[in-house]
């Protein structure tokens, strides 16, 4: 079946740097377009970046623009999120997505 497993998460201070990681299985991972999603406490859930399945192609939101690059591994089966100049409104928990497959998700805290 299909499980998503992240991981990278973790207390940063402001400006700081974070990779997640999302090791995937039990489907194609080269063919599929994967997603990684943000939920903050009290909001809803929010399209961070995508990358297609070649990894030519990526969507980021304006929030996260320049900041945050979204890359895959193929051979590995595993999508990445390279998070740099962290802000305290980036404290969320990170989910790894695939239509809809989710992770448990990866906690991740910008503060002083």
């Amino acid at each position: 079946q299909v499980q998503l497993v992240e991981s990278g998460g973790g207390l940063v201070q402001p400006g700081g740097s974070l990779r997640l990681s999302c090791a995937a299985s039990g489907f194609t991972f080269s063919s599929a377009t994967m997603r990684w999603y943000r939920q903050a406490p009290g909001k809803e859930r929010e399209l961070v970046a995508l990358i297609s399945s070649a990894g030519g192609s990526t969507y980021y939101a304006d929030s996260v623009k320049g900041r945050f690059t979204i890359s895959r591994d193929n051979a590995k089966n595993t999508v990445y999120l390279q998070m740099n100049s962290l802000k305290p409104e980036d404290t969320a928990v990170y989910y790894c997505n695939k239509v809809t497959w989710w992770g448990n998700g990866t906690l991740v805290t910008v503060s002083s």
